[in-house]
């Protein structure tokens, strides 16, 4: 039922703000270099995955929990955008057979999780699945985060999902590197180039060393600052507990994101063949 397949690449990926793919005029310029590396996920990829798994910002239970809904719906979950954005559509299908699987899994790595048949695509799920496919052909599943916000609870959650990669299934975090929203621009500018610099230093440690400061992410040089409260940075655990042992590579990065701040997304694994 689940063929073994070349193991995926998993992400951290940093989806930018608000519905920007859906504002190209407003937006467009601002997430020009965001767009290009999303845009070339599949290329590294290099093979059409079953399904893509999103573990997003924008969702969280007091146990984890699962999209299992066939034709997922849209949440429009930001405010005081234009009025079209509000009708955006992604119509990719869901995936439930797989929200069982990962039930499954969780469940049996002791993490309880339960599934969520009503659940619509965030806007941490939509806009980047806009970007990475626009033509909405892969199916694609959302996991929440769980509340509490533990940093090694969420390693496992990953370590637990590890399998799902050799089964075809892309793996995203979905987050951002920096989210201080009352310091989102110019105010933010040192906070988020410590804390970017951090990112970038610890993720080329071995394995166990960098699992060590991730799991201590708040002793980091402003990491208050940068993660007020940390649940767009949490996905990063997840990422990283599914491919624990294999390399990390910066795919984005850029210093003055809203003129001034420094975000990043990640890849931990190999890229595959070129994208056919």
């Amino acid at each position: 039922m689940f063929p073994s397949m070349p193991n995926l690449p998993s992400y951290f990926l940093s989806h930018g703000g608000g519905p920007w793919p859906f504002m190209k005029d407003a937006y467009g310029a601002r997430h020009a270099l965001l767009g290009a590396s999303l845009g070339d996920l599949p290329r590294q990829i290099g093979l059409r995955p079953t399904a893509v798994l999103v573990v997003t910002a924008h969702w969280e239970g007091p146990d984890f929990l699962i999209s299992a809904n066939l034709q997922p719906g849209m949440m429009y979950d930001y405010s005081g955008f234009p009025a079209h954005t509000y009708a955006v559509r992604y119509g990719a299908p869901g995936a439930p057979a797989l929200a069982t699987r990962v039930k499954a899994l969780l469940n049996d790595a002791g993490q309880a999780a339960s599934l969520d048949h009503q659940r619509g695509f965030d806007h941490g799920t939509f806009t980047l699945m806009a970007s990475i496919y626009p033509d909405a052909s892969v199916p694609v599943l959302q996991l929440s985060l769980k509340h509490g916000y533990d940093p090694l609870t969420h390693v496992a959650v990953g370590r637990a999902l590890a399998p799902l990669r050799s089964e075809g299934v892309l793996i995203i975090g979905s987050g951002l590197s920096y989210h201080n929203l009352r310091q989102f621009g110019p105010a933010g500018r040192i906070a988020s180039h410590q804390f970017d610099a951090w990112l970038q230093s610890m993720l080329q440690l071995p394995p166990a060393a960098r699992i060590a400061q991730v799991l201590a992410w708040d002793q980091a040089p402003a990491a208050q600052l940068a993660h007020p409260r940390e649940d767009h940075l949490l996905l990063l655990m997840v990422a990283l507990g599914a491919a624990e042992n294999e390399l990390a590579a910066c795919i984005y990065h850029e210093d003055d994101f809203f003129g001034a701040l420094a975000v990043s997304s990640f890849r931990f694994g190999t890229a595959l063949a070129p994208w056919r």
